[in-house]
């Protein structure tokens, strides 16, 4: 479904809502976050019960956002996950990331059809060694 294209664009993105993202170090969410802050993004958190993370304030909702994202990163579980992306395509994203693990294909059909780059069961951190803009472009996998 998505490509090394696909995830290489992406990971070009300056600004990704973090959708699952908590004060909490222990979680996969932040440990992410943490990585994508010190390669230059801008990381906005958004959770049910918002706190401010990494120095960013957080947002209950993608549609509480007062700016335009890239890049919406999913953290929920694959039952929760096509409603947010459907939120995304609402703000006009650009892109849905769903983490490894959330998995729905009728999102990802609903996503793509609506014009949005989508890449699922992946994780940025995990892709950024082989595709990501510090590799000079990356290499083909």
């Amino acid at each position: 479904m998505d490509d090394d294209a696909t995830i290489r664009r992406l990971l070009t993105a300056e600004t990704w809502a973090v959708v699952g993202l908590r004060d909490n170090p222990a979680r996969a969410a932040y440990g992410v976050a943490r990585f994508l802050q010190r390669q230059g993004k801008r990381v906005i958190p958004v959770h049910q019960q918002p706190q401010d993370v990494l120095g960013e304030t957080a947002y209950a909702r993608l549609a509480d956002l007062p700016f335009p994202v890239d890049v919406v990163d999913v953290f929920v579980n694959s039952g929760r996950a096509g409603a947010i992306a459907d939120q995304a395509v609402e703000i006009g994203a650009r892109a849905v990331w769903f983490q490894l693990d959330v998995i729905d294909h009728d999102a990802y059909e609903r996503v793509t059809a609506a014009g949005l780059e989508m890449v699922m069961d992946r994780c940025p951190v995990i892709e950024w060694p082989r595709l990501g803009p510090t590799t000079g472009g990356g290499a083909a996998g």
